[in-house]
């Protein structure tokens, strides 16, 4: 393998930590052609499809069956999600507003240079485009936080996996720090009781609390994945910061794909029996999803209002995600602050005594014969 080096590399460069925010993605249009390679790329993820034995079979159910037929689906679910106003994905267009507030609640906090990028699990920007951006402004410390706050293999552990895949053809590799949970971090779990109590203070206070959260078979929690502990723990979390007794909120799991058993209880399920046991009026948050997308505008605004209200649930009220609030974009930048502790250009940077260093770095280069970048762009031994 021939291992990537920097491009124009220059001794004595000013370093620079790096902060790379991800999330897990979108396709790039709400059309068939978009889906199809987006869906295949999150569908051949081995961390979120895990295999049968036979790789080869679940290849041919997916290219056989599974890309002729849900990308056309999934286009027309994304059309009604989709900003024809030129800012296209909410997913993409709520991370980089995130990214833009993290940058200016972290970057005052920093002596030194601090740099930030997002990028996408699956779809674009990528997370290797991302990482490569950092390297080009001379990221030597690199942070991930994936916008994920229960931890699990299939979003988290995924994360990780392309963030070394990239890093594995790197000739100078980052020190690198990885966040890889924050669901019970006590600034996420105040900003999610605001939203509620904003959303209340407009609407009132329903029968029922719902914590939807993404689910994932029942087999991963057999084989040890945290993710259904965690998801729990946030909403004990939440509804000890509002106040609420056992009986006034419930967690459930939604978004299922598959014929394998899920983990319980299921959202679409649950909120077709409330109504029969006298529970008509509700209110559902999706505390594990960081930005509003598919899965909470159209999946929990739209189709399962439609199951509620069939079923003869009164009133459905569907709050938002927390997308670039104040207080979450404030929390997501001190989780932040908190783990970039001891780097030097966070807590150790000394402006005069770093130039000197790079200065003295650069003439020992000099001297042992190493090329020197000249501002035309032209290299030059001297």
């Amino acid at each position: 393998m021939l291992y990537q080096g920097i491009e124009n590399f220059q001794h004595g460069t000013e370093s620079a930590t790096g902060v790379l925010i991800t999330n897990l993605g979108t396709p790039d249009a709400p059309t068939k052609k978009a889906l199809k390679p987006y869906l295949k790329e999150f569908l051949m993820d081995p961390r979120v499809v895990e295999p049968p034995p036979a790789r080869w079979l679940w290849r041919l159910i997916l290219n056989g069956i599974i890309l002729n037929t849900r990308p056309a689906k999934s286009a027309e679910a994304y059309k009604t999600i989709w900003n024809s106003e030129g800012e296209g994905s909410p997913l993409l267009n709520i991370s980089q507003r995130q990214l833009n507030a993290i940058t200016q609640a972290v970057q005052p906090q920093f002596q030194g240079r601090v740099e930030f990028a997002l990028g996408m699990r699956y779809g674009n920007p990528s997370i290797a485009s991302a990482l490569k951006a950092l390297q080009g402004k001379g990221c030597r410390r690199i942070i991930v936080l994936p916008l994920y706050p229960q931890y699990a293999a299939a979003t988290t552990a995924s994360t990780f996996d392309a963030v070394t895949t990239e890093l594995q053809t790197w000739r100078w590799l980052p020190e690198l720090r990885f966040i890889n949970h924050y669901h019970r971090h006590p600034g996420y779990i105040k900003a999610l009781a605001n939203s509620i109590r904003d959303y209340q203070n407009q609407h009132g206070k329903p029968q029922l609390l719902i914590l939807s959260y993404h689910g994932v078979p029942q087999r991963y929690l057999d084989n040890g994945d945290p993710y259904h502990c965690e998801c729990h723990v946030t909403s004990r979390l939440v509804a000890e910061e509002l106040g609420l007794k056992k009986e006034e909120y419930k967690t459930t799991f939604q978004s299922l794909f598959g014929k394998e058993e899920w983990i319980k209880p299921y959202t679409d399920a649950t909120l077709k029996s409330l109504p029969a046991s006298g529970i008509k009026n509700i209110q559902v948050i999706c505390p594990g999803f960081s930005a509003d997308c598919l899965e909470t505008i159209e999946e929990i605004g739209e189709e399962n209002r439609e199951y509620f209200e069939e079923a003869g649930g009164e009133i459905f009220g569907f709050i938002h995600c927390l997308n670039d609030r104040k207080d979450h974009t404030d929390a997501l930048a001190e989780i932040i602050l908190q783990h970039t502790q001891g780097w030097i250009e966070r807590d150790g940077f000394n402006k005069e005594k770093d130039q000197r260093e790079r200065e003295t770095a650069l003439k020992k280069a000099i001297q042992m014969g190493c090329p020197v970048q000249l501002s035309s762009g032209h290299t030059s031994k001297k």
